[in-house]
């Protein structure tokens, strides 16, 4: 069977951008055609050197934009060990319907992913189920408990893609720099949680008025900042590459803008919420807001968006994190920290191309080339490659229902909320592992 998409404009920014049909077969992009207003097996077998005719299954994307598969570079799965919150197959049954192809799960498992039998574990599980595709990031330290280093060369064999011990930071500064020399010989990049525990001191949102109007314990930039200071300043040291997870503060989009302009070798990411809310939005002692970092200030938000917009933050990321209701449902400073977001980042992230402050050119790149990039991927839509794909549908509009979510967690900010453009199907590997009704 070869499946031939229909009536898409087909964005691969840098290489093409235009009206073509694409047609695939045996997982791989095959052709990339002129529009065919009548396609038939005739048609379609004369495009293939073999001269297969098996049949074929037309996609009509009319209207719709055909881009290489979207990337989620930081999320949490939860397996194994907490798969009461999320499995494997919920989360990537979630990424594939909010156009992911692909996705990177962070290791704080439980156990955590520090070995090699816990990778290939994860990785042998993805591949069974046949949805969206999972790269693991593997922990820093043994356990994420910032002592010693994990065997990090043993999981990069086994296939992770990266370190991080995403949740918490590598307080101790000689260790982190070990960390970035170790992975420098091994061109891995190490992700970054900026966050001084002692600053934080048991907050729960940000500081500031509205902290203060809550009667809720705040937690300031500084928190952030400062790590992010620290280990911009062990990048220039060592010339490893650090990538740092969901920036949300004003001074920490400085930071790296200026260690960018200095030639350090740092790349960074945003997740939705950190541009589309504020700390205002906490009322009610709604724990669906809480999450790590906090909301910030509306000066925070159109720092991160003006970051967005200039490329100094290179990468949109969920930090999907699900928890359950026994999680969520109680006093807001004793709740998790962390909302679900597969299935709203896209539909969120389009609001910055329908505000003008980004392209869809850039939004891309952000969503699906830049994170390949980090992760060593080549998802160019080009004849050979596999068929990775995302179709956008720019016009559907919807509100999100999280009762709706393939995922098994419902904490998000986002419900009842009214948005434009989401994936209408995601293609993995040449197949269909999502399709909106």
């Amino acid at each position: 069977m070869q499946i031939l998409i229909k009536g898409a404009r087909v964005l691969d920014p840098g290489k093409i951008d235009e009206k073509k049909d694409i047609l695939i077969k045996n997982n791989l992009i095959e052709a990339i055609i002129d529009p065919i207003v009548d396609p038939t097996i005739d048609q379609i077998a004369d495009l293939d050197e073999n001269k297969t005719e098996s049949g074929i299954n037309v996609i009509d994307a009319t209207g719709m934009i055909v881009v290489p598969g979207l990337i989620d570079i930081h999320v949490h799965l939860r397996e194994p060990g907490q798969e009461y919150k999320e499995n494997i197959e919920t989360g990537l049954a979630a990424a594939a319907r909010g156009g992911f192809a692909a996705v990177c799960s962070m290791p704080n498992t439980i156990p955590v992913n520090d070995n090699r039998q816990v990778t290939q574990f994860i990785i042998h599980r993805a591949n069974e189920l046949g949805l969206s595709k999972v790269y693991p990031t593997g922990a820093i330290t043994q356990g994420s408990m910032g002592n010693t280093l994990a065997e990090i060369y043993d999981m990069k064999k086994a296939g992770i893609v990266a370190v991080t011990d995403d949740g918490k930071p590598v307080e101790n500064s000689n260790l982190m720099r070990r960390a970035l020399e170790y992975c420098k010989g091994l061109d891995m990049p190490v992700f970054v949680h900026a966050e001084d525990l002692s600053i934080v001191d048991g907050g729960s949102m940000n500081e500031g008025p509205f902290a203060t109007a809550w009667g809720i314990k705040g937690i300031p930039n500084a928190a952030e900042t400062i790590m992010v200071v620290r280990d911009i300043a062990l990048c220039e040291l060592t010339g490893a590459w650090v990538h740092f997870c969901h920036i949300s503060t004003r001074e920490s989009v400085e930071a790296i803008r200026q260690a960018k302009k200095r030639g350090a070798r740092v790349t960074c990411e945003t997740a939705p919420h950190y541009f589309t809310l504020t700390d205002e939005d906490v009322k009610d002692y709604n724990t669906n807001f809480k999450m790590n970092p906090p909301l910030r200030s509306e000066e925070d938000r159109q720092a991160v968006i003006q970051g967005l917009s200039d490329g100094t933050i290179d990468v949109i990321a969920s930090d999907h994190a699900p928890h359950s209701v026994m999680e969520k449902d109680v006093e807001f400073d004793m709740a998790a920290f962390g909302i679900v977001g597969l299935e709203t980042s896209l539909s969120l992230s389009l609001k910055l191309v329908n505000n003008g402050v980004l392209t869809l050119e850039a939004l891309v790149n952000k969503m699906a080339k830049t994170p390949a990039k980090i992760i060593g991927l080549n998802n160019d839509i080009k004849p050979g490659n596999l068929a990775d794909l995302t179709i956008i549908d720019p016009d559907h509009a919807y509100e999100i229902d999280p009762e709706t979510f393939k995922s098994k967690s419902r904490n998000t900010p986002f419900s009842g909320l009214k948005v434009k453009g989401s994936a209408f199907l995601t293609m993995v590997n040449g197949r269909v592992v999502y399709q909106r009704d």
